[in-house]
């Protein structure tokens, strides 16, 4: 009877633990993926939101490195070579940081993966770095931080947008 009575305990108390609610995260994972051919690259980040905050030059500073998202840092994994801004990228996970400035931002495409956002970037893990130009949204304004692939065949752009700022990364695959 007791060792009864003990199973019933073990088995509510289980039970009890399952049914707690998970908590939602402030910044929901996201993921974008494209295909081109046998070509696959998928892109994992978290979306903070602006929630009336002042993004570039504050909350996210210049001049120091960020890994665009929050919580995990960015991370993009292709099945098969790609060249980014003209620069080759063998098939593997990589971590993407930007340094963002008002005029350009430095992208850095990182070999350190599982990493939790900027801070532990190692300069010696870099696989490459490359300038691009701020761009304007205009009036348009991006509440979460949002992550996009406009593709054209073989090429696309990586777009990162957040607030009124946007910029892009060229990709071609390579087959």
């Amino acid at each position: 009877m007791a060792r009864y009575l003990f199973t019933l305990y073990c088995l509510v108390t289980s039970l009890a633990g399952w049914s707690q609610e998970f908590k939602e995260r402030s910044s929901p994972l996201d993921v974008i993926s494209m295909r081109y051919k046998e070509s696959y690259i998928k892109i994992t980040y978290s979306q903070p939101r602006k929630k009336g905050r002042e993004i570039f030059g504050k909350l996210v500073p210049y001049g120091k490195e960020w890994s665009p998202g929050a919580n995990e840092a960015a991370e993009i994994t292709l099945t098969k070579d790609i060249a980014m801004k003209g620069f080759l990228i063998k098939a593997g996970t990589y971590t993407i940081f930007t340094i963002p400035e008002k005029e350009k931002w430095t992208i850095i495409i990182s070999k350190d993966v599982g990493l939790w956002g900027s801070y532990n970037y190692n300069p010696k893990e870099d696989l490459i770095r490359f300038d691009v130009p701020v761009q304007s949204t205009g009036d348009l304004v991006y509440e979460p931080l949002t992550l996009k692939f406009d593709q054209r065949n073989d090429v696309a752009n990586l777009l990162i947008m957040w607030d009124r700022t946007m910029i892009t990364i060229p990709i071609k695959f390579i087959n």
